[in-house]
């Protein structure tokens, strides 16, 4: 039984194939086309995830699309039917798009398949937040749960919950557009001057910088929390439904000026405006949750779309709600209701039972591509490009936890690829924690990004508790926790200077509230980066590397050692590791000279 799972359109395109009821393959196009959220139909992500289940497409029991394309559609010209003459150059535009690409997934499948011998396998489509509820359960590590999906918009809900149980899953009431939470924080990310479906973190990075001062005019005037956690918005103070911008020139009256353009400096005025939009989001949800506990009775959460990649909100929702036990699916956006749309098929459409998975059925979100040490070895040769060999995994460990331990910047590749946004150990920047200039260096020299933001720790799951109050697991980092070293927070001076005057043990990966977005590391899930963890806590005493995303910024994540090497080189690291191959900074500079002066 093997189903492929797509996702495609608007941002995150991915892949997923589904084995008797596995997740044993999945990936997003963008890390294949090298465009950042890559829409297109994901055309070598399936290839990819088809070959490494070793499934031909006349194998496939069913491809299942994540949304219904039509009701989208319906939503999209109702929306503009009733803003009026406002919205048809955005209408006009809407249209084109939609009758050239977006209603023709079949015929896109169909070129897709067909040339590998698709001899005609049913073509079926889940509903959005069905994905996204179907993609928060199955892989969870309950029997049964109760499940809350909250996102922008699919083809109507913006938000659902229900419950699962077995194979049986249930959405029972759904919040529909335009009142939308997701869209509310998309909207001040705008305002803010960040990109939508891109910056929405980055605006939770800014909150902690600012105080809530707008919190009282926007429950007055903007939006109305309701108790069962639904909310309505003033319509006009937005004008996402016209389709040109998401605020309307109320919002920034009541903001107290215009939206920030990008390349204009951040004041702390937008810190003010983050964090109370950020306030109110936490409100919300913890709203939402506490109604769907008082509807299901269950005892554990499931949490899914893209708000609950909100991992401030998730701490919230895991420590002030009624759950016991919260989890919340990895790659919780668009990308991974591919996922869930195979997943959808094989148990409610099908009727396949349900076990739940130990520890859950993400495979530590370690789901994409991997490249074997023989090959690297092989690429490495052919390119020209000096390394050197450990001879196994303990003797890697022992020399890249010596040179973070001298303070290297680290690239390191091992393993599968992750699926979702978070890089977990396989993709990843590492440095040491303890520097705070680390803060600086990688912001602004490796990554090439806003000088505000933190970076986040993994650490062994047995030591968490020595570093941060947290007591539970945190394999996908997901949640914040506060640093137990933390200090007051400074006050003062740039963003970026408050940030790198953290008082901590753990300065570069404390947020200026003293919070940090946690990853917990266990031999079971993780191996390899359990392993370096370990070796880095012997040297320094200190468990726990910081870890951020291998990419550099406005780039999708590294896929394969090519891609890695130019990065690598780019970002000035001090080294490279591709399995057990190391390329030392020298190689590194050379690479990069080369490339400037072709």
């Amino acid at each position: 039984m093997a189903i492929l799972g797509l996702s495609a359109g608007f941002h995150d395109s991915a892949a997923a194939v589904v084995v008797d009821g596995r997740l044993v393959a999945a990936a997003q196009e963008e890390r294949f086309s090298r465009t950042k959220h890559d829409p297109a139909m994901p055309e070598q992500a399936a290839a990819w995830c088809l070959g490494a289940a070793d499934v031909g497409p006349d194998a496939l029991d069913a491809v299942v699309f994540y949304e219904k394309p039509l009701t989208s559609y319906e939503r999209v010209l109702a929306t503009h039917a009733v803003v009026g003459p406002r919205g048809f150059p955005q209408l006009s535009r809407a249209v084109r798009t939609w009758t050239k690409d977006k209603l023709w997934v079949a015929a896109s499948v169909d070129r897709m398949l067909t040339g590998a011998g698709r001899p005609g396998v049913p073509l079926a489509y889940a509903e959005h937040h069905v994905s996204h509820a179907a993609a928060a359960f199955y892989p969870s590590p309950f029997e049964r749960a109760a499940v809350l999906t909250v996102d922008g918009v699919g083809e109507w809900a913006t938000s659902s919950w229900g419950t699962g149980a077995g194979g049986a899953l249930t959405l029972q009431a759904e919040l529909d557009f335009p009142e939308s939470l997701g869209l509310l924080y998309s909207t001040f990310t705008a305002y803010c001057g960040f990109a939508v479906n891109d910056g929405e973190y980055k605006l939770m990075g800014l909150a902690p910088f600012g105080s809530p001062r707008f919190v009282d005019a926007l429950r007055d005037r903007v939006v109305q929390v309701h108790p069962d956690g639904s909310v309505r918005l003033d319509q006009r103070y937005f004008d996402y439904r016209a389709g040109a911008r998401m605020a309307s020139p109320r919002l920034h009256e009541l903001l107290g000026g215009p939206p920030r353009r990008p390349d204009e400096p951040l004041e702390e005025r937008h810190a003010d405006v983050a964090r109370s939009v950020q306030v109110l989001l936490e409100e919300a949800l913890l709203a939402m949750v506490r109604h769907v506990h008082d509807r299901t009775g269950e005892r554990n959460l499931c949490l899914g779309g893209g708000v609950a990649l909100n991992c401030v909100a998730n701490a919230r929702v895991r420590a002030d709600g009624p759950f016991e036990e919260v989890w919340v699916q990895p790659a919780a956006g668009d990308a991974g209701s591919a996922a869930g749309a195979a997943l959808w098929y094989h148990h409610a459409v099908q009727g396949h039972d349900r076990a739940a998975p130990h520890p859950d059925g993400m495979s530590a979100a370690a789901l994409g591509p991997a490249f074997a040490h023989e090959d690297v070895v092989s690429w490495l040769t052919s390119a020209g490009v000096p390394f050197t060999e450990a001879t196994d995994d303990a003797e890697r460990a022992r020399q890249v936890a010596a040179a973070l331990a001298d303070g290297a910047v680290v690239g390191w590749f091992e393993g599968p690829m992750e699926f979702g946004p978070r890089a977990l150990g396989h993709r990843s920047i590492l440095a040491d924690p303890r520097d705070a200039t680390m803060v600086g260096r990688i912001n602004q020299l490796v990554k090439g990004r806003e000088g505000f933001r933190p970076f986040a720790p993994s650490v062994l799951d047995s030591a968490a508790g020595d570093w941060f109050d947290l007591d539970h697991p945190s394999p996908y980092m997901l949640f914040t926790a506060p640093v137990r070293s933390a200090g007051p927070a400074p006050s003062g001076g740039t963003f970026a200077a408050r940030l790198g005057a953290v008082a901590s043990d753990l300065p570069a990966c404390t947020h200026v509230d003293g919070s940090a977005r946690v990853q917990t590391v266990d031999r079971q899930r993780s191996p390899a980066f359990f392993g370096l963890l370990e070796e880095f806590g012997r040297r320094t005493g200190c468990p726990v590397l910081l870890n951020t995303s291998f990419n550099r910024a406005d780039e999708p994540v590294v896929r394969s050692p090519a891609d890695a090497l130019r990065c690598a080189a780019a970002a000035g690291l001090d080294l490279l590791v591709l399995e057990r191959c190391l390329v030392g900074r020298p190689a590194l500079e050379a690479v990069r000279d080369a490339r400037s002066t072709s």
